[in-house]
């Protein structure tokens, strides 16, 4: 399959995400009362067990769950190629703040406007199917936003998501054993990882502590680079050379 993908057709995606608050003791009660009993699964701990610092510690983990985190930066890249030379190039441009609705506001007019035929666009990423995507979707219906038609995937069977896709899948050949890094596959193939500065498991302290939204985006930034240059290896194709790879404002 990797081999007919139009790369002009594909929209490359990575988000990061981070907790809704800056600590646990931040929450109303409400959400305090129900992270203790996703941090009790979290955990596999017992009621007994589970201490109150347990509780509050994990939940540097609440990112990672859309009902208990927000997106703060969607990156997106897009591939062209040199009508004459066939050269490939790249731009690369971030949607990142603190408003998290009016990120998704600008990535879903993106979307309408320029990839909104499942038949003839793609999205593109590592684990989207699993964690960008589903997270994009519920972050959306939280806002009450219409999903746009290549996100409005509820209910679909997988032959129906093709314009989905991801390189986890593609690398696993259809081994569900295990995950494999982005990370360890950038080594592997030989090209920079964009884990050279942080990695996702400090991205909610950037954003919180050292209040930093632009080190998360160059960091999202470096992530679709990398599932770019992954799919041209998976394609068995060079990658492209940092002078033809651009950040759009």
């Amino acid at each position: 399959m990797t081999d007919s993908l139009p790369l002009n057709q594909i929209l490359f995606l990575d988000i990061e995400t981070v907790p809704q608050q800056r600590q646990f003791s931040d929450l109303d009660e409400t959400i305090k009362e129900l992270w203790y009993y996703k941090a009790k699964s979290i955990l596999r701990k017992e009621d007994s067990e589970l201490a109150d610092q347990d509780i509050a510690d994990v939940y540097e983990r609440a990112g990672i769950y859309a009902e208990f985190g927000k997106i703060v930066c969607i990156s997106v890249g897009i591939v062209s190629s040199d009508p004459v030379s066939g050269a490939l190039s790249c731009r690369l441009k971030s949607y990142y703040g603190d408003d998290e609705k009016a990120l998704l506001e600008d990535f879903v007019a993106l979307l309408d406007k320029s990839y909104n035929n499942p038949d003839k666009h793609y999205i593109c990423g590592h684990n989207i199917k699993e964690f960008d995507i589903p997270y994009i979707c519920r972050r959306l219906a939280i806002h009450r936003m219409k999903l746009p038609k290549l996100l409005d995937i509820s209910g679909k069977k997988p032959w129906e998501t093709r314009f989905l896709l991801d390189t986890l899948e593609m690398w696993k050949f259809g081994d569900n054993k295990n995950y494999t890094s982005l990370k360890l596959l950038c080594a592997i193939f030989g090209f920079p990882s964009p884990k050279d500065d942080i990695d996702g498991s400090q991205v909610g302290k950037v954003y919180w502590e050292e209040q930093n939204s632009e080190r998360i985006a160059t960091y999202c930034q470096k992530d679709v680079l990398a599932v770019i240059q992954l799919l041209l290896c998976l394609k068995r194709m060079e990658t492209i050379p940092d002078d033809q790879i651009s950040i759009v404002k």
